[in-house]
Order: structure tokens, then C-alpha cells, then sequence
């Protein structure tokens, strides 16, 4: 009888130790991202946080909804895909307060063609497709704008659309599609704005390959975010500190050439 309470003890002890672990999802802090470059770039901050006794649970997605909403909705607690204006407008839109906690890559986005190789061939009456989220739709205009294609009623700002074209020599006609799918209008349309973790899973390069560039400059910083109150959770600030680390940065620099850049 002794040796069986022993042994009962035991296990009630081994069981206890069990669901401290698994209720030890404070130790586990869950990202929403985007699969290239973020995902890639979380992956690399992953051994830097296990050492920390946190543990990385990375989710991808495929669009610029979701990671949002599931970070709103406490299904995971931070995310990482977007630019800073993207998220100001985002929150502009719904009423939100998701909160950036640190900046951590710039993608240059560029403009693609497989009809033209050069931007001086664009053709009069041009198709153009680009994203139709207000943001990124802003920022495309704002690229060729700055390029002489076409003027925009305000040339600073962020979000604008087609509509606000007040001048466009070319004529351009513009298709605003989901960010996603825009690799795959390459084929029907004469120049294509695709944001750059979209161009690279398209295996294209945007060094090489993109007829137009934004410059390092851009504003356009990918970063971290969080809801307000989980902000300065010590995993939260493990995960910025992580991803602004120099092991990081070696890595975004030696990954994507230029590709995509640290911003820090």
C-alpha cells in the first residue's frame, strides 16, 4: 500500500508538472505574418527567444486581413506583415488601436512588366494593375507619380487612389486587385505594383527585376504589432528586441540583397 500511494504520488506530481507546462502558453507567444520575407525573418529570431524560455509559434497567412483581426480578436497576440501607414489606416478604417512596438524591415515596392524592359516603352492606354487596399493602392500612384506617369491631386499622399489622378499623359487604365494576387496579372496587364513579399514568393527579384523602385527612403517600414495591452508583455519585448538583433540584420542583408532592408 505504501509502495502504491508512493507511486500515485508520483504520478500526481509528474501530472501536475505536465499542465504547468501546457498552461505554460505564457512562455509561448503566437505571430501572425505573412510567409516571405516576415515568416522567413521570424525564424530567425526563434533560437534567440528559446533561450529565453520562450517558445515561437509562427502563423502564416496569405492575406492582410487576417493578422489584423486575429490579433484583435486575442487569437494570436502580435503580428508582423505591414507598413506603418498601412496600420494607420487600418485603425482609421475600424475604429482599432493596434499599436506598433518596433520597426523592423523596409520592402522597396516596385513595378513589374514581362511585356516592357524598360519604363520608357510603357505604351499609351496601358494597362496597370495594383493593389486596391488604400495604402498600398496609395503607395503604388505614389511610385509612378514620383516617376512622371501620372499627377496626383495631393503628390504626398498615402492614400490615394485612382480618382484623385489629376493628370495622366499615358492614359493609363488602372485594375485595383488583392495585393496576393497581382504576380499572376504579369501576363494580362503592362505593368503590375506588387508589394515586395509578394514579388519575392513570385520568385521574382525586385533588385533585378523591378522596372521602378522605391529608394531606401521610403516610409514604408515593415513593423511589429500588438494590441495596446499586451504591448510591453516581456514576451512582446523579447520578440522586438529579437528581431532588431544583429544576428537579424546580418541575416535580411545577406538573405535578400538589397531586397529587403533593415530599418534599424
Amino acid at each position: 500500500m505504501t509502495k502504491f500511494l508512493a507511486s500515485l504520488a508520483a504520478m500526481l506530481l509528474l501530472a501536475g508538472c505536465s499542465s504547468g507546462s501546457d498552461s505554460g502558453h505564457t512562455q509561448t507567444l503566437s505571430v501572425a505574418a505573412t510567409a516571405v520575407p516576415h515568416a522567413e525573418i521570424l525564424k530567425q529570431a526563434r533560437p534567440i527567444l528559446a533561450k529565453e524560455g520562450i517558445n515561437l509559434d509562427i502563423k502564416v497567412f496569405a492575406d492582410y486581413v487576417q493578422p489584423n483581426t486575429q490579433v484583435l480578436e486575442k487569437n494570436v497576440d502580435v503580428n508582423y506583415f505591414q507598413s506603418k501607414p498601412y496600420l494607420d489606416e487600418f485603425n482609421r478604417q475600424h475604429g482599432t488601436n493596434l499599436t506598433v512596438v518596433t520597426g523592423v524591415h523596409i520592402e522597396p515596392f516596385g513595378a513589374y512588366s514581362r511585356k516592357i524592359k524598360s519604363i520608357d516603352e510603357l505604351p499609351d492606354g496601358a494597362t496597370v494593375s495594383l493593389p486596391n487596399d488604400p495604402s498600398n493602392g496609395g503607395r503604388a500612384l505614389l511610385l509612378i507619380a514620383k516617376h512622371g506617369l501620372i499627377v496626383l491631386k495631393d503628390p504626398n499622399s498615402p492614400i490615394s487612389t485612382p480618382k484623385d489622378v489629376i493628370a495622366n499623359p499615358k492614359h493609363l487604365k488602372f485594375r485595383e486587385l488583392e495585393a496576393a494576387i497581382l504576380p499572376r496579372t504579369l501576363d494580362e496587364v503592362d505593368l503590375a505594383l506588387i508589394n515586395t513579399n509578394y514579388a519575392l514568393a513570385a520568385g521574382l527579384n525586385p533588385v533585378k527585376d523591378a522596372l521602378l523602385i522605391e529608394d531606401k527612403d521610403s516610409p514604408y517600414v515593415n513593423v511589429l504589432v500588438s494590441r495596446a495591452d499586451n504591448k510591453d508583455d516581456p514576451r512582446v519585448q523579447a520578440l522586438a528586441k529579437a528581431l532588431t538583433s544583429p544576428q537579424v540584420r546580418q541575416y535580411i542583408e545577406q538573405q535578400y540583397h538589397g531586397a529587403v532592408l533593415p530599418a534599424f
